[in-house]
């Protein structure tokens, strides 16, 4: 942290800086040099005078209460007393500190989120197919990711994978693995390719996962399942819907993750459909009665998500057209 040279005389000066010997002396002239992150420390007229943006404590006499508050009101941390500092000011000052960078954490996560969803694959043109989505964060920031591309011109590979857990961590995650799945051809590739590197970087979290290939001129999807819930769905004309359960093991729990793949094939008009588990939050029961009102929605085009969700919502779905 900062401590700014004052520009009048301060009786108690000598003894507050002994009591803080971590600071850095500073002049008001350097102030351009420095990181306008970092915590300051001033006398209150300084800072009311020079107006600088970094963030600051600052230090007032008994009788300035009127320049206390208005060093407040322009955006002071904290004001205390030249001759009654805090009992511990180090510590008042670690406090401080990491109460702003909460702070500045917490303003950034807007823009945090807008570039998460920048992140998100861009609607792609299939033939004979839509793609269809949906993506609502609980907060500003998601754990649930999906992502497709096309690795021929008959062939489209897709993944929808949910973060355990919430917060900074698990959003992180989910642009980690949409900067590093590399492209992979196949959805065993895929789910090798994550889960090594997961138990490589011994990342304290575990990723479910549902990921598939899809031919566009044959209508075979291939897709296996890491530890998934819920299962995918396949909705076809005048067919009961289909579940798709399958049992595995989530991302980043074992090296010896067993991968099994299934296959089936999109009849016209059918849709295969794969959500996180977020999207049983607005049903009440248990998880077979909230799966079933969750088909139920999907299967009648009417799933609405509530304003605020208490988990991340992410759905992926592929629709036959002829």
């Amino acid at each position: 942290m900062y401590f700014i040279q004052p520009t009048r005389d301060i009786p108690y000066l000598e003894q507050v800086i002994a009591a803080l010997p971590s600071v850095q002396m500073i002049h008001i002239e350097d102030l351009d040099l420095y990181d306008p992150t970092i915590i300051a420390i001033a006398d209150v007229n300084d800072y009311l005078h020079f107006q600088w943006s970094l963030p600051t404590i600052v230090f007032a006499f008994e009788n300035e209460g009127a320049a206390l508050a208005q060093a407040w009101e322009q955006g002071a941390l904290a004001g205390w007393m030249w001759n009654k500092p805090p009992a511990n000011p180090q510590q008042a000052l670690i406090k401080i500190d990491a109460q702003y960078k909460r702070n500045q954490d917490s303003r950034d996560l807007p823009s945090a989120a807008e570039l998460q969803k920048k992140l998100l694959p861009n609607p792609i043109e299939l033939t004979n197919y839509k793609v269809e989505t949906f993506f609502q964060p609980s907060a500003y920031l998601s754990g649930d990711w999906y992502d497709y591309w096309k690795i021929s011109d008959k062939e489209v590979i897709f993944y929808l994978a949910d973060v355990s857990g919430h917060g900074v961590t698990s959003s992180l995650l989910t642009s980690w693995m949409a900067a590093f799945h590399g492209r992979s051809k196949t959805p065993r590739e895929l789910i090798k390719k994550l889960n090594g590197m997961l138990v490589q970087e011994n990342i304290e979290k575990h990723i479910t996962m549902l990921t598939g290939i899809l031919n566009l001129e044959t209508h075979q999807l291939r897709w296996s399942s890491a530890g998934h819930y819920p299962p995918a769905i396949l909705f076809e004309p005048n067919q009961e819907p289909k579940i798709l359960t399958t049992s595995s093991f989530p991302l980043g729990l074992t090296e010896d993750l067993e991968v099994e793949e299934f296959e089936c094939t999109l009849n016209r008009h059918a849709r295969f459909i794969i959500c996180s588990d977020g999207a049983l939050e607005p049903f009440d029961g248990g998880l077979n009665e909230q799966l079933g009102q969750l088909v139920h929605h999907l299967q009648n085009q009417s799933f609405q998500a509530p304003e605020h969700v208490a988990d991340d919502i992410a759905i992926l779905s592929f629709r036959r057209m002829n």
